[in-house]
């Protein structure tokens, strides 16, 4: 998230048009994407707790490498080595969740987690631009690196171990594993659902809204960062709010999945009205576009249960490479869009934001779509990789 505020100090520091700053903010999803799949083998066979404090000694490189940064292709790349740092911190909490807890607490789980880091996104929203008042970029990241590095030693010495492998489990058997998932249809769908949703949610909330606000509705930086306060709000309230819903259904032995479709319905909607709606009146839109999205937490307890426990860390990642990619998608031409228009004194064209909310918009329909004609799907019998 912190490029939402930094975003107007990286791109006059490093020269970058729209697109080089959603190149810039995006290539952290792209390697997170990328290390997914080696995350997932790695979960599986030597646990989250060992994995993720690993990773979070990389995550800390990259934040040093970023605040030392002197030009935007190395700031590119420390951005890119954040992302394959941090790539375990969900996943690992997921896995570990699967091996602890049973499958009708995973929906509240998943949510209160999901909303530990939305407080760690209100973080870098108006307590971040405060902190910018005294203290220049760089050194406000040290102190991320700082925080990272502390997380990592908690890891260590306090977190309990947990793997689920079986006995003997080859590298070459855990990734025939893994490729079963992508001749699931159950598994394909709604990840191609999650994809496109992230790839306009997640755009636009870790990014582009910050603008939209500055050029559009006419914000100052700190009613920008304000916003972008109430918009995590949002976040923490949906996640929170549809994992509660999640898991009063499973005691009744109910699925989620229209609870996962109707909010993943009710963001499109709200996304599709803000392009039409005066810019001051807008704000409730976007509060409920976010929090609505938050849904996308229920797709990893519908996959939970359809595939064996020793498969989590692998079900869950392949979940995250779709989203992750379409992040990075999202909001890389989100910025290529802003591009087409001269840029003005104050920032990016007003009259390109409807067009490449538009793009979002008309993906995340599409993969709603998709996912609302495979229903019948949900309710069949697990294939054999399923039971296996």
């Amino acid at each position: 998230m912190v490029n939402a505020v930094l975003g107007p100090t990286l791109a006059a520091e490093f020269g970058l048009s729209a697109g080089g700053l959603g190149l810039l903010t995006s290539v952290y999803f792209l390697a997170f994407a990328f290390f997914q799949v080696p995350l997932g083998l790695l979960l599986d066979r030597y646990g989250p707790r060992r994995v993720n404090a690993t990773l979070l000694l990389v995550a800390a490189a990259g934040g040093l490498a970023f605040a030392a940064a002197e030009t935007a292709s190395a700031a590119i790349a420390a951005r890119a080595l954040i992302g394959i740092g941090v790539s375990g911190c969900l996943m690992a909490a997921f896995t570990a969740y699967v091996l602890w807890y049973p499958p009708e607490r995973l929906p509240f789980i998943n949510g209160v987690t999901f909303s530990a880091g939305a407080i760690g996104a209100m973080v870098a929203t108006v307590p971040l631009e405060l902190l910018l008042r005294v203290l220049p970029w760089r050194q406000s990241f040290l102190l991320i690196v700082g925080a990272t590095l502390a997380v990592s030693l908690v890891l260590w010495l306090w977190v309990p171990e947990g793997t689920a492998r079986t006995k003997g489990t080859t590298l070459a058997e855990s990734m025939r594993g893994f490729a079963g998932l992508l001749r699931d249809a159950v598994f394909v769908r709604l990840a191609v659902c999650l994809g496109a949703s992230q790839l306009a949610a997640v755009s636009l909330q870790t990014l582009w809204i910050a603008p939209w606000l500055r050029d559009v509705a006419g914000y100052s930086p700190a009613q920008v960062a304000r916003g972008l306060l109430v918009i995590n709000v949002a976040l923490i309230a949906g996640y929170l709010g549809f994992a509660r819903a999640a898991e009063a259904l499973a005691r009744r032995k109910r699925d989620v999945f229209w609870l996962l479709a109707g909010g993943l319905g009710v963001s499109n909607l709200c996304l599709a009205v803000v392009v039409f709606t005066p810019p001051a009146a807008a704000m409730p839109l976007w509060f409920a576009f976010v929090g609505a999205n938050s849904a996308v937490v229920l797709g990893y307890a519908v996959l939970s249960g359809r595939f064996p426990r020793a498969m989590a860390g692998r079900v869950n990642t392949g979940l995250n490479v779709f989203g992750f990619v379409g992040m990075f998608t999202g909001q890389w031409l989100f910025g290529v869009i802003l591009d087409l228009w001269p840029q003005t004194p104050a920032g990016y064209a007003p009259e390109a934001y409807p067009w490449a909310i538009g793009l979002l918009w008309s993906v995340q329909l599409a993969g709603l779509l998709w996912l609302l004609s495979g229903r019948a799907l949900f309710a069949s019998k697990p294939s054999a990789l399923e039971r296996a």
